[in-house]
């Protein structure tokens, strides 16, 4: 990562600059650094973007979940982060990554944004390149209801 994150005495000052909403998160688009395309949109709170930072690889918060979640942490698509960026409000955070596996979705394709609106509905227009069952398992999340992050 071009920038790692500041030692434990100043990173107060870094995530200080970050205007957090009710719930203590921010949102995060992660782009892929080579070809520029959205691969995901999901949040992060301090401690997540602390450890993203610290790490090198996307960590976020899942708000289903309410935990930490570790991108990649079951299905081995890590997220190796080359650069954080901050917009110009300091209310949006953008992960630019190299998506181990070529896959960021949990439904087994390269984006989670592989719905295009077209004569007003929403047609799928990526492929899957592996079957969620193969890389979860059986019990599986369901491709169109997925996981809340």
């Amino acid at each position: 990562m071009s920038s790692q994150a500041p030692d434990s005495a100043s990173s107060a000052d870094w995530e200080g600059l970050l205007h957090w909403n009710e719930q203590g998160l921010v949102p995060v688009v992660t782009q892929d650094a080579s070809s520029g395309r959205v691969l995901t949109v999901a949040w992060m709170n301090r401690e997540a973007l602390r450890e993203t930072a610290r790490r090198g690889e996307a960590v976020y918060w899942s708000r289903s979940r309410s935990r930490l979640w570790h991108k990649g942490e079951e299905s081995g698509h890590v997220q190796k982060v080359l650069e954080l960026r901050l917009d110009c409000d300091a209310d949006a955070v953008v992960l630019r990554v190299e998506q181990k596996g070529g896959i960021a979705c949990h439904t087994g394709r390269e984006s989670c944004f592989y719905r295009r609106l077209e004569d007003g509905r929403w047609v799928e227009t990526d492929p899957v390149l592996k079957d969620p069952a193969l890389i979860y398992g059986s019990g599986s999340v369901d491709p169109h209801s997925g996981p809340k992050n």
